[in-house]
């Protein structure tokens, strides 16, 4: 069944996956090793494994052992003999074998389990906390679905390759090698006729892992996108962006061509190799009768004795589960090599914004932000700054005003070091920004977007996402301050409602409110504000500038505007253009000169005044 090709965006992306597969896998060995170097923090309980390992297979080669003096001697032959005393304790001593090996079964996969576990747990908890290090530009240049693809998808892939990567391929070599032994010991040369085509399987075995590991690998980056879409379409936003639109059906269509992609990547992977392990079974099957043909003919000679024949042939069935095992993990391992490198491109990530060696903690903060001469750029060949150079003195009001694409934001984001500077240097108090701890620098302050996020959680539980050990008492108390404590004691659950994903539920001036009386429980020194107000309506805004007065009391405040009206009794008005400091001063001096400011200013009560006219 074919599907239309409905998406016209999908030659392109077709063409880019096309090129994409044309570069040359990388070498296998370098990531395995690091796949195995993911257990050397557990060395103690893998030496243990081993050991566990190690004795259940040597208690595993004793019932073969077991057999074959049964058989020779006590059982009768044809010139007699045959002992009931020996035969009795032969086969008890073959079931307490076979108890202990069921023992030793038992502990070994729990050790198994609890290894192939803990690397798992470290390996999501590490990926986690690097990509939550990484810099705002960093997330804003990745999709948001492809990221979590990562962390969940990728990492719950290898979960099966983790636990077979050391465990797996130590418990059966140990085996093998045992078995192996064992049976060079009864006849070397039956031995060694037994396992003379196993060789004939290895490249085979190779090339299939190869091919799945390329078709795993396409399978991911379609799941990624799978990803993707579900995030874009199933938020809130995306949602009702798409219903709006009345942009359903596309989406679906985009959605299943997505998802019969990756059904025919993975049919297509399941059956890579079938024939390769159906080879590998009957070869599995039929080696105990080559064993008898070619052990019957030397039984016939007077060249080995029925014992030592059976026992080997019992001895070849137990060699061959774990060749098989080992083969399955080779396919396993090496079309998990995919995902695996997928990960550990992401761990590799530098992380722009972290601490400098010997970085020192911001303590005792005053509130002074000096900005020296900065230039930023998202791309280090189009800079967004140039030159800007301004002081707010502790405890003062600073705001931010121009133009669209001025640069008003980008300053104020430099400030809690969303992103570094390409030049020039941001000081609080003296201190480089750059110098001082990140934990410090975050915990001195405190930003109030435009938009608010917030988490589908209890407002209690987000209100405390600024201030984890606030007791209620201060959270109603920040509340009261943020003129939000009587809409949130009057709804039914009280400070234990859901509020939805993104605070949905809530209407704008009222996530704004629960956003300011979060910032009041971190109590910061220094606040960044996003213009809080330019969404909402006249009663909604005198209510939210009252609560604002109370967070800005006494603290340095750096303030985006968007509505001149909020910001007139500022200590310092800072105005861009273009990327460039044009003129600072407060709003009467401003006014005065008649400059850029002036012109936003009549321009923008100008409109109200024709907006109320109207």
């Amino acid at each position: 069944m074919l599907r239309p090709e409905r998406d016209p965006d999908r030659p392109r992306r077709a063409e880019r996956t096309r090129l994409e597969r044309q570069r040359p896998q990388r070498p296998a060995w370098p990531t395995f090793k690091r796949v195995i170097g993911l257990h050397r923090p557990h060395l103690g309980v893998v030496a243990l494994l081993i050991v566990v390992i190690v004795a259940s297979a040597l208690v595993g080669l004793g019932p073969a052992y077991l057999l074959q003096r049964i058989v020779d001697d006590a059982l009768p032959t044809a010139a007699g003999g045959g002992s009931g005393s020996k035969l009795n304790a032969l086969i008890l001593a073959m079931v307490v074998l076979v108890a202990f090996g069921a023992f030793f079964g038992v502990v070994q996969s729990y050790l198994s389990n609890v290894i192939g576990q803990t690397v798992m747990f470290d390996l999501r908890r590490d990926l986690y906390r690097h990509l939550t290090g990484m810099s705002l530009r960093w997330f804003t240049s990745n999709r948001t679905g492809e990221v979590l693809s990562r962390v969940s998808n990728d990492v719950g892939s290898v979960q099966n390759a983790v636990s077979e990567a050391l465990t797996g391929i130590i418990g059966n070599l140990i085996i093998v090698l045992s078995t192996f032994g064992l049976m060079l010991f009864l006849d070397w040369r039956l031995a060694l006729f037994s396992v003379a085509f196993i060789p004939v399987f290895l490249f085979p075995a190779r090339r299939v892992g190869n091919i799945q590991r390329e078709l795993l690998g396409e399978s991911q980056e379609q799941l990624a996108n799978l990803n993707t879409r579900m995030h874009e379409t199933l938020s809130v936003s995306g949602a009702l962006l798409m219903k709006t639109f009345g942009r359903q059906q596309m989406e679906y269509d985009r959605f299943e061509e997505t998802a019969w992609e990756i059904r025919r990547l993975n049919i297509r992977r399941a059956m890579v190799g079938r024939g390769f392990m159906v080879a590998m079974g009957l070869f599995t099957s039929l080696a105990p009768a080559i064993v008898y043909w070619y052990g019957g003919h030397r039984v016939l000679g007077g060249e080995a004795s029925l014992g030592t024949v059976v026992a080997t042939a019992s001895l070849l069935g137990r060699m061959f589960q774990p060749v098989n095992q080992l083969m399955g993990i080779n396919l396993t391992l090496i079309s998990s090599l995919a995902l695996f490198e997928r990960i550990f491109d992401y761990l590799d990530l530098e992380q722009e914004i972290a601490d400098r060696p010997g970085a020192v903690a911001l303590t005792d903060v005053r509130g002074e932000v000096r900005f020296e001469d900065v230039t930023f750029g998202y791309r280090k060949d189009t800079p967004v700054l140039n030159g800007i150079s301004f002081t707010i003195p502790p405890g003062k009001f600073g705001a931010l005003v121009g133009h669209s694409g001025a640069g008003k934001t980008t300053t104020a984001y430099l400030l809690p070091r969303l992103y570094d500077v390409d030049g020039g240097r941001i000081t609080i108090d003296g201190h480089d920004i750059r110098d001082v701890t990140l934990e410090s620098l975050t915990a001195s302050i405190a930003m109030v977007n435009q938009e608010p996020y917030l988490f589908h959680d209890t407002i209690r539980a987000n209100l405390r996402y600024g201030a984890p050990g606030a007791t209620d008492e201060e959270i109603v108390d920040a509340c009261r301050a943020a003129n939000i404590h009587d809409f949130i004691a009057g709804l039914p659950y009280g400070y234990d409602t859901i509020v939805g994903e993104r605070g949905y539920r809530l209407s704008g001036g009222e996530k704004q409110r629960v956003s300011i009386a979060r910032a009041l429980l971190k109590d910061p020194a220094i606040l960044v504000l996003d213009e809080a107000t330019s969404s909402v309506d006249t009663h909604t805004e005198r209510i939210i500038q009252d609560a604002l007065a109370h967070l800005t009391r006494g603290r340095t405040v750096l303030a985006i505007a968007h509505r001149l009206s909020t910001i007139l009794a500022a200590d310092v008005i800072l105005v861009l253009d273009h990327g460039r400091l044009v003129e600072s001063g407060t709003h009467p001096e401003l006014m005065a000169r008649g400059g850029l400011y002036a012109a936003l200013y009549n321009e923008q009560f100008a409109d109200r005044a024709g907006a109320a006219a109207g």
